[in-house]
Parts: C-alpha cells; structure tokens; sequence
C-alpha cells in the first residue's frame, strides 16, 4: 500500500517538528516533490498544526513568503 508524498511528508514533519533546521530541510524537500495544490494544502495544515511552537516561527514566516525553496 502506497501512502500518498503528502501524508509522508506530514508525519516527517510532526516527527522532525522538535528541531528548526530539520523541520526546514523537510520542508524543502517537499516543495521539491508536491504538485502546488498538494503544496496549499500542505501550507495550511503547517500553520494550523505547527503556529503555536515559537522555534518554528522564523521558518513558517518563510513559508508564508514563498521563500522556503
């Protein structure tokens, strides 16, 4: 059975979330590898699960600018 990148990528996320640097990293891995309405939804899940964790602040703002490439 086959999990959809999206869902991958999501469950990396809640796993490297305790870490900036890795949360970016995956965070451009996935840019790289999702269609862009897999990228929106992926966008709107992040900063609805990840807002309130201050060390991730600086990458979201980044997300948010479409400068996370």
């Amino acid at each position: 059975m086959n999990i959809p990148f999206i869902d991958y990528t999501k469950t990396i996320l809640n796993k490297v979330s305790f870490n900036a640097e890795l949360f970016k990293k995956e965070l451009k891995k996935a840019f790289k590898n999702l269609q862009k309405n897999e990228w929106v939804e992926l966008t709107a899940w992040v900063f609805e699960r990840f807002e309130n964790k201050k060390h991730l602040q600086p990458c979201l703002i980044e997300v948010k600018n479409n400068r996370i490439r």
